[in-house]
């Protein structure tokens, strides 16, 4: 029996959490493939079977911390199982032992549907799919709540898939149906209302690893650091017409899509290099230069917002930039940063106009001392050569640490983004 044990995954890390087990108890697995996703303080990470074997025991469950080293779950070696003889005839079929059949490759099971899953105590098993390639979707969950509650004698809602009881005894009636016969009534989800108190359902899940500590970076700048904003506006009609020139011979060369984050990153890296103070950082009563550019870039990951870090960006080409950007997106949306991928940083870009933002003020994320709020993309009247024109106007926002960034240096810098941007040819001439 082999013990699978939290992994160092970083000298600063000492806790992880539980993340989504992706093999049940009983489940051969190929040595190599992972068994579960552990949540840090920076990335997801996953463990991986040590060799062939069996999943015999979990010992923490989804959402529960462990320190490294802490022993999460037990794990036999062994060679896979033959498979199964072809099925006779239903009249010839001879009752099998339990056990002796191999057990099936689990359904891929979207988060969503995991959690209300975990929520109501069932198994992706109990749950026909509908989702492609045979996921099980949150919708097929929610169905199978319904039809099972309906039989029942409850009121479900779908589209939560909170269960309002209606008699009594409805809390026994559902336990007996969703959960196994060993639990009790008092096991029933949270979610499962008493008669009268319909709407006012809560629930309660510890914070996760990563959002611990954004929430407590995020706190940190806001004491440590005296934070000014400023704002400019861009006109990005010619930026916009460098990327629909180009677009298709830049995709059919390099094979990913030219965006804008390329152009402001290259901008950016152009301003920092004017103006070193906003690459700078504070350590202790001494102030750090960097004669580099590490500009980080801030992703909507499956757990939160993270910002991987583009590296020498001075060095790196357009198609460079728009690559790694999407490989980084990718992973972050599947859970499999790597810590590495986090550390670091001399500057931040974050474009929440991807989600609507018209206008906001970010948050410096510590020791750097800048960070750039790229918004939405609007068409405005606006005064040009004598006369009002409508153009495509973005607002930009630098956030700095006031301690070592004068006014002056931001709102200059500010405006360098903003020359480069409407003047993308400044990005290839050095001017």
């Amino acid at each position: 029996m082999t013990d699978i044990i939290v992994p160092s995954v970083g000298e600063s890390v000492s806790e992880v959490q539980i993340g989504q087990w992706l093999k049940k108890e009983g489940d051969w697995v190929a040595a190599g493939t992972d068994l579960v996703d552990l949540e840090t303080e920076k990335a997801s990470v996953q463990i991986s079977a040590p060799e062939d074997g069996v999943l015999v025991k979990i010992l923490k469950q989804r959402e529960e911390f462990a320190s490294v080293g802490d022993v999460i779950a037990t794990f036999q070696p062994a060679a896979k199982p033959a498979a199964a003889p072809a099925v006779a005839p239903a009249a010839e079929v001879a009752p099998s032992s339990a056990g002796t059949t191999p057990a099936s490759e689990p359904a891929r099971v979207m988060p969503a549907a995991q959690r209300m899953l975990d929520d109501n105590q069932l198994v992706a098993s109990q749950v026909a799919p509908t989702g492609p390639g045979g996921r099980v979707l949150k919708e097929d969950v929610a169905r199978f709540v319904s039809q099972t509650a309906a039989a029942a004698g409850t009121i479900v809602s779908g589209a939560s898939g909170t269960v309002a009881a209606v008699a009594a005894n409805v809390s026994k009636a559902v336990t007996s149906v969703v959960a196994p016969a060993a639990k009790t009534a008092t096991s029933v989800p949270s979610q499962v209302l008493q008669q009268g108190t319909a709407n006012r359902a809560e629930e309660v899940k510890p914070m996760s690893m990563i959002r611990r500590t954004i929430a407590s970076r995020l706190v940190q700048a806001q004491h440590n650091a005296a934070l000014l904003t400023t704002f400019n506006e861009v006109d990005m009609q010619p930026v916009m017409n460098l990327r629909n020139k180009y677009k298709d011979q830049f995709a059919e060369k390099h094979g990913v899509k030219l965006g804008f984050m390329s152009f402001f990153a290259k901008a950016a890296c152009e301003a920092l290099k004017r103006y070193p103070s906003v690459n700078a950082e504070i350590r202790g009563n001494d102030v750090v230069y960097r004669h580099y550019c590490d500009i980080g870039i801030a992703i909507g990951g499956g757990k939160g917002l993270v910002v991987p870090v583009l590296r020498n960006v001075e060095k790196m080409s357009f198609a460079e930039i728009e690559r790694t950007i999407g490989e980084y997106a990718a992973r972050a949306s599947a859970n499999k940063l790597l810590p590495s991928d986090l550390e670091g940083g001399t500057f931040t870009i974050s474009n929440g106009g991807i989600y609507g933002s018209l206008l906001s003020t970010p948050i410096v994320n510590p020791p750097q001392s800048g960070i750039l709020g790229l918004h939405s993309i609007q068409e405005r009247p606006i005064a040009l050569n004598g006369q009002v024109v409508i153009r495509p106007m973005m607002y930009l926002a630098l956030t700095y640490d006031h301690r070592i960034i004068d006014g002056r240096e931001a709102v200059t810098f500010l405006k360098t983004i903003k020359e480069v941007i409407e003047d993308p040819a400044r990005l290839f001439l050095e001017i």
